[in-house]
């Protein structure tokens, strides 16, 4: 349907609605980061704290509803794990709603396909009345080259009318390229492996990156505690400011906790878990 010209010079749009900072309920995004460095946790927290409300991430108050996180590269065995470590950083009432809005299938063994009908279908079904579906990692979900723009395209493509059909968010979870991973913490858009069309055709995109040796300096972190220190940062974002970077680091079970650093630059402010 063609918009009402008329009526969107001479009257104020309804608000946008945001997921997180500058990323438009219904449309699609990515976090990407080199392997190992805690996206998949990220990812899960991500999930816990739109379903339950917990401020894991530093997001703020954001709306909260109902998550679904698709894992196919970790079995439910590591997911129960997961989900015990972050246990402790919930009230009880936050862990009911967790337990009613989130749900969690591993796709482990699946071979889960965008492009082939029967999964988009179920897809979308799965979507469909959710604020959120995570997808981890976007490799996982097609069998096609990821360095052919015309495959991404299309892959983008799929993802994209499910976002637009249902109202959904997708985020998918994506690897960096060889060259930026063996780079210090900073993350240019260009960042993402794979053709350029999978940060080109997305309107959003978060990073995650260890902490630089410089940085760790200027920082005041020993070198054999440097790694455990992750930067959260934004370098795209289409329809808004986008969030400032944030600090998180590792804790037991893999947890990503907030973190600040004080005048003194030792680490400050960190939550801890609760007795």
């Amino acid at each position: 349907m063609a918009l009402d010209i008329y009526k969107a010079l001479t009257e104020e749009p309804p608000g946008l609605d945001f997921v997180l900072p500058s990323l438009l309920c219904g449309s699609v995004g990515a976090l990407i980061s080199p392997g190992g460095v805690g996206k998949s946790m990220w990812a899960l927290q991500l999930a816990v704290q739109i379903s339950g409300g917990a401020d894991l991430l530093g997001f703020g108050g954001i709306k909260t509803g109902s998550v679904v996180y698709l894992p196919a590269e970790d079995p439910d065995e590591i997911l129960l794990h997961r989900l015990h470590s972050i246990s402790s950083y919930l009230t009880e009432q936050q862990i009911q709603l967790v337990s009613d809005n989130l749900c969690i299938q591993s796709l482990v063994g699946h071979s889960p396909n965008i492009l082939d009908s029967r999964w988009q279908e179920a897809l979308e079904s799965i979507a469909c009345g959710s604020r959120l579906l995570i997808i981890d990692t976007l490799r996982r979900f097609h069998v096609e080259d990821e360095n052919s723009s015309s495959a991404m395209a299309r892959v983008l493509a799929g993802l994209e009318n499910i976002a637009h059909r249902t109202k959904c968010t997708i985020v998918f979870v994506h690897h960096t390229n060889k060259l930026v991973s063996s780079l210090d913490s900073s993350m240019p858009q260009q960042s993402s492996r794979g053709s350029s069309v999978l940060v080109d055709n997305i309107r959003w995109q978060a990073y995650l990156s260890i902490m630089s040796e410089k940085e760790a300096k200027r920082l005041q972190i020993h070198e054999s505690q440097r790694e455990l220190f992750i930067k959260c940062g934004l370098n795209k974002a289409n329809y808004g400011p986008g969030f400032s970077e944030k600090w998180l680091v590792k804790k037991k079970g893999g947890f990503l906790e907030l973190a600040t650093f004080g005048s003194s630059s030792k680490v400050t402010g960190i939550r801890r878990e609760k007795a």
